[in-house]
């Protein structure tokens, strides 16, 4: 793609950076997905797709161990619902910011925001993966 793309700001700054830091991630290689996803930092609000390297940075974060950081990125997405419309990281996010406070230590907040994840999804499917681990988590507490 960014060959192809060479002038897509689209391609350039969100996509490409998105898609080598899910790689890195996968790779459990956090600290190069914090990397790649900084070209992408300038142009987070553009758009509902421009949040998705948001997204991406916390879910690193997370796996870096950087809770505060980690939180303060699942934020912005809350922050600007508006921007996120119906993207399925609005929602997600709310377990990821209840992720981070639980690495932070702050479990008073991590309940809250796990509570707030499981009411946004009281009528899903309860065999959900994503939903079973939030509430498996959620127990740990």
């Amino acid at each position: 793609m960014a060959k192809r793309f060479p002038e897509s700001t689209v391609v350039q700054f969100n996509y490409v950076p998105t898609i080598r830091a899910r790689l890195a991630l996968s790779r459990n290689d956090p600290s190069n997905a914090l990397k790649a996803l900084q070209a992408a930092a300038p142009y987070e609000l553009g758009s509902g797709f421009a949040l998705y390297p948001v997204y991406v940075h916390g879910d690193a974060c997370l796996a870096a161990h950087q809770g505060s950081e980690a939180a303060g990125q699942f934020q912005k997405l809350l922050d600007h619902r508006g921007v996120v419309f119906n993207e399925p990281i609005g929602a997600l996010a709310h377990l990821g910011l209840a992720r981070a406070y639980a690495v932070s230590g702050d479990t008073a907040k991590a309940r809250t925001k796990y509570q707030d994840f499981v009411a946004l999804w009281k009528d899903a499917d309860p065999d959900t993966p994503i939903l079973r681990e939030a509430k498996t988590e959620y127990a740990k507490l």
